[in-house]
């Protein structure tokens, strides 16, 4: 066991009524990794203007202590102030906790991982493990993600995980899934999967922030273009600024569409359970773990081709929009929806193999063999 493991991210936490809460997909993955660990220090935002949103969760373990700094980060000349005033604040937060860290975590592409990074190469010889969530591709990714990816591979000293396998992929860069599905997810996703008919009219579900860069507009406009009787129900999980637009935008399909906002974990699956597609026409992605979520219980991804989701979504397992194609996502979607119900129980059953990657317990075996040794 190692004594004491240190998390430099930008995850939102706050405290609250005697606990500690943070982004609730992030808390089930730490607190399955706590105990190979005596102490665990995890650094993230303050992020009290969540208090009500149903993705945040307690965090149980008791020997995980929180440490928070404001939130930087957008974009115009205050906020690139606000982050040049802040980064000095940071750097002595998150040095004073490196010093007697015997394993480092950090969660990029992030300011406060950055900074992590820079440390690395002060300390060489502590266990870095850097998780670069976003997408290896260098050509969806902003700036500073692709700088912080190039740093990343030039710091051959440390462990850098991420999503899906890349040509020409560093020997220190370690494909790596992420955790969201347990035995017992799986479990009983078999029995739901084996149950589920694909006969019109369908379920779909979409999750994820409601913006354009998640393809919300293109999915919007594809349902536009798709046969009434074809749809059953379309959920929508998730929020953001442009809500009431897309609410309005959809308002012809009157009961047949649903806007949950923020759902918890619990929730999140008790609709991937009744669902029959998951549409997801991100512009950019590293992988979704919506997707093994979904695949889990046999829901058949409708996705883009960003990311790492072509490494595991194909044509045998889902139906990939080419976003460098003409075609539109709507002639992808009436496929998917116009198929036969042999060949969509037989996809459906192909994509909750996929599922089984993602799990805690595989997850935990690859940190121990790779990494945490």
């Amino acid at each position: 066991m190692y004594k004491k493991l240190v998390i430099v991210s930008d995850t939102a936490m706050y405290f609250h009524n005697g606990a500690w809460f943070g982004f609730s997909p992030v808390v089930a993955e730490i607190e399955y990794i706590a105990p190979k660990f005596q102490e665990i220090i995890w650094i993230g935002y303050n992020r009290m203007d969540l208090l009500s949103n149903q993705t945040m969760q307690a965090i149980q373990s008791k020997h995980i202590k929180c440490v928070t700094f404001e939130k930087i980060g957008g974009k115009g000349f205050f906020a690139i102030l606000k982050i040049v005033v802040h980064y000095p604040v940071m750097f002595w937060i998150i040095g004073k906790h490196l010093w007697t860290a015997s394993v480092i975590h950090t969660r990029a592409p992030s300011h406060p991982a950055f900074i992590a990074m820079l440390f690395s190469i002060v300390f060489p010889k502590k266990v870095w493990w850097h998780k670069f969530a976003g997408s290896w591709d260098n050509a969806t990714l902003p700036f500073f993600y692709k700088f912080q990816k190039q740093f990343l591979i030039l710091l051959q000293h440390t462990n850098v995980t991420l999503n899906g396998t890349w040509p020409g992929q560093p020997q220190h860069c370690l494909s790596f899934e992420n955790p969201c599905l347990t035995g017992q997810h799986l479990q009983n996703g078999l029995t739901i999967t084996a149950a589920k008919n694909f006969t019109a009219p369908f379920t779909l579900v979409f999750v994820g922030r409601l913006e354009k860069a998640k393809g919300m507009d293109v999915l919007l406009q594809a349902l536009q273009n798709c046969p009434e009787q074809l749809l059953h129900k379309v959920h929508f999980i998730g929020d953001g600024p442009q809500r009431f637009r897309y609410e309005k935008a959809t308002a012809y399909l009157k009961n047949k569409v649903q806007f949950h906002g923020f759902l918890n974990s619990e929730q999140v699956h008790t609709l991937l359970a009744t669902s029959h597609f998951l549409v997801l026409p991100s512009l950019s992605e590293g992988f979704p773990k919506v997707i093994a979520e979904a695949a889990c219980y046999g829901v058949i991804p409708v996705v883009s081709n960003v990311g790492a989701i072509p490494h595991y979504v194909n044509a045998t397992n889902g139906f990939v929009w080419n976003l460098q194609a003409s075609i539109p996502f709507e002639t992808v979607l009436l496929t998917a929806l116009q198929a036969s119900e042999t060949s969509l129980k037989a996809q459906s059953k192909a994509i909750q193999t996929v599922a089984e990657s993602f799990t805690f317990e595989h997850y935990l075996q690859k940190v121990t063999a790779k990494i945490v040794k």
